[in-house]
């Protein structure tokens, strides 16, 4: 029997429509997960607080501003920082000092204020001789003598009507008998000076070691005034993101 040609062709679709289509059995290609990002390298400030973490990091960043500041007014920076936190009471270790080549910290200590500034906390501060307070801002160690306080380092003040007659008043690191913690179960405080940050006798000689000749020295509290005016504080355009932002709260502590 002779079929019509289009009959023929229906079958021949039909006939392999019918054929089972092969499926692939090998496994999808691997999906290879992204490569984890490189953490970005911790800042000076990250590096400065995970060392001393008992350090408010805004004090620090004012510090490490003022350093900033200080190689731009070619002052020198050293290789040795040194951090006075006066808003904390004489009863806390409040002074460190840092290694800034590595950076490490070398000393976290206790540091007297003069008798004008306050009792166990510091509110007052002078750059006049016969206040018996103490200063703040910037300084610059400068050469070691012995004297009537035994090993002593002497300090230039680098900010004029706030610590620059540093040198005239003889404020001098040295160590004092008077720098105890001990003496806060009896008195609320330790010893204070005339003005001088003075230091536990049993560190003082190796502490000022780390300090002398041409480091820095940053001696901080939040007195408005200063903070809005203090040529090392502001030499830049714009506080960072990495800086914290200084309040005023550190001194009710």
């Amino acid at each position: 029997m002779r079929l019509f040609p289009w009959l023929a062709a229906l079958l021949l679709c039909s006939c392999v429509a019918d054929v089972p289509q092969r499926v692939s059995t090998a496994p999808p290609p691997a999906i290879r997960p992204a490569p984890p990002a490189t953490p970005a390298p911790p800042t000076l400030l990250q590096q400065l607080s995970d060392a001393a973490p008992a350090a408010d990091p805004a004090v620090l960043a004012l510090a490490l501003r003022a350093r900033r500041c200080a190689a731009g007014a070619e002052v020198g920076t050293g290789s040795t920082l040194g951090v006075i936190d006066y808003s904390r009471p004489s009863t806390q270790r409040r002074l460190w000092v840092f290694d800034m080549a590595a950076p490490r910290l070398l000393y976290s200590e206790y540091v007297a204020h003069g008798r004008g500034s306050g009792e166990n906390l510091a509110r007052h501060f002078s750059n006049d001789d016969g206040s018996l307070q103490s200063s703040l801002g910037l300084f610059r160690t400068a050469e070691t003598y012995v004297g009537d306080n035994g090993y002593s380092l002497r300090l230039d003040g680098l900010e004029p009507g706030v610590n620059d007659h540093a040198r005239d008043r003889a404020l001098v690191m040295h160590g004092a008998w008077y720098v105890d913690p001990a003496l806060a179960a009896t008195q609320g405080r330790i010893g204070r000076s005339l003005g001088c940050p003075a230091l536990r006798p049993t560190v003082a000689h190796a502490l000022i070691d780390s300090l002398k000749q041409g480091q820095l020295l940053f001696a901080y509290y939040p007195d408005a005034q200063w903070l809005q005016d203090s040529r090392f504080l502001h030499c830049e355009p714009a506080r960072t993101a990495a800086e914290p932002r200084i309040g005023f709260h550190a001194a009710s502590r």
